[in-house]
């Protein structure tokens, strides 16, 4: 899992509503549920380190509530909250599995403490259970999923409805949409969630070796190969394996992923033995694999298996209006992951934020955001924040891009951001007068 998450299941408003945003000031991604249907329902879908729960809901009692939960989320920590402090609730409540049991007013100082103590508990459960095969590598659901833009939606929509079943996806975006998470999210949506999830960059390897990680291979097989080794196919056994960049896969080896698609089957690389699998393969590019097919760059019985089920994820581009509340999430994690004191957004960033063509899309978005917040010296996210590189290349086209001005122009910057901004000592090292290096900084408007 990526950030803390704690989920407060209360039915009164006031004190939910609180709680969540003391909570939040702490660094947690928070949830709320208003009473035990909401918040088995959430649990269901996601998982949390730290559930925050009232002992009286309308539709529940707490204390019979933590060894259900317990069931379902065994790496979760469950505190309780009560109006009405009884010893033998409390005792019964820690021999269900509860973390704490604590009273409402009278402990009010405690529940920050005891919050951080159970989400480290539970962090360190979490990684257990990761390390073990029991859990996936991160707890990414649908609901982590951010943004409201109808585009969006639509992909989430639809990647929520194959979740459930065991068709193979496609999933198709430009680079840095997400598809690595809307495959966990996948994943983690089905019936396999609770066995391995394995990822596989197919531009990373080459053929030989992207076919030896994949399948494996027998002792002897070839030079280095000093004893049988497991691919990621027999790793993901019973669970999802992703492959990414696969327009990049030799053709001979898309003859064998065929074979396993049709068939769940294939053989060691040196070996004579098939080995059978039960693996959902869930597959992504940034390419048009059909015109590739059709170019006799990529298998086109190939394609038709693998697109069964096409998503396509939008660019940033396509979303301006996520764009505000992706720089939050990001300004959220980034400060909960360097342990610093809370920053504001303000307009001016949001409105350079949206301005900028995200070529790189979400990814992109995020490594500006973690950038700004190490140059921000204020408690202020501002334009001054963001890094001198910053959109400089929005207005040039592929076809200026190697003009004389243009590489001027980046050169300008990349001396600006060695000194550290100081102007005397970038004029000094580009062998200009300030005057000239002034004049060349409004030309190209680089500000700062």
């Amino acid at each position: 899992m990526s950030a803390l998450k704690v989920l407060i299941i209360d039915d009164e408003a006031d004190i939910r509503n609180l709680l969540g945003r003391i909570i939040k000031l702490e660094g947690f991604e928070v949830e709320l549920a208003e009473d035990a249907a909401g918040g088995y329902k959430k649990l269901k879908n996601n998982d949390y380190h730290v559930v925050l729960c009232d002992v009286r809901l309308p539709d529940g009692y707490g204390v019979d509530m933590v060894p259900v939960i317990k069931k379902e989320n065994p790496n979760s920590e469950i505190v309780l909250l009560t109006a009405y402090g009884k010893i033998e609730d409390g005792v019964k409540a820690i021999k269900n599995g509860a973390f704490d049991y604590i009273t409402k007013g009278d402990e009010n100082s405690k529940i920050i403490p005891i919050i951080h103590k159970a989400a480290a508990r539970a962090s360190l459960k979490f990684k257990s259970a990761v390390k073990n095969g029991q859990a996936s590598q991160d707890g990414f659901t649908f609901e982590g999923v951010v943004g409201n833009s109808k585009a969006l939606k639509n992909s989430i929509s639809l990647a929520k409805r194959v979740a459930r079943t065991n068709t193979t996806v496609l999933l198709n975006g430009e680079t840095g949409t997400g598809k690595e998470i809307f495959a966990q999210a996948i994943h983690n949506g089905s019936k396999r969630a609770s066995m391995p999830f394995v990822a596989v960059n197919c531009s990373a390897f080459g053929k030989d070796l992207l076919e030896s990680e994949m399948f494996g291979h027998k002792a002897g097989s070839f030079t280095g190969a000093v004893q049988d080794k497991k691919g990621l196919f027999e790793v993901a056994d019973g669970g999802s394996i992703f492959l990414d960049e696969l327009g990049e896969m030799d053709l001979q080896l898309q003859a064998k992923l065929l074979r396993v698609l049709e068939s769940g089957t294939f053989i060691k690389v040196g070996d004579t033995k098939e080995k059978k699998v039960d693996v959902r393969i869930i597959t992504a590019t940034n390419r048009d694999l059909e015109a590739e097919a059709e170019a006799g760059n990529f298998r086109l019985d190939l394609y038709y298996r693998l697109s069964v089920f096409k998503i396509t994820l939008p660019a940033l581009s396509e979303r301006p209006d996520d764009i505000p509340l992706l720089c939050k999430h990001f300004l959220d994690m980034t400060l909960n992951s360097m342990e610093l004191e809370p920053l504001n957004l303000g307009e001016d960033f949001l409105e350079a934020m949206v301005k900028h063509k995200w070529k790189g899309n979400v990814r992109e978005l995020r490594n500006v955001v973690e950038r700004a917040v190490i140059l921000c010296e204020g408690d202020t996210l501002d334009k001054d924040c963001l890094p001198f590189d910053f959109g400089l290349g929005d207005n040039i086209s592929p076809e200026d891009r190697f003009k004389l001005r243009s590489l001027e122009q980046s050169h300008i910057v990349k001396v600006l951001q060695h000194t550290g901004g100081n102007k005397t000592k970038t004029a000094e090292l580009l062998g200009i007068g300030l005057t000239t290096l002034y004049r060349k900084m409004v030309d190209y408007g680089i500000e700062k």
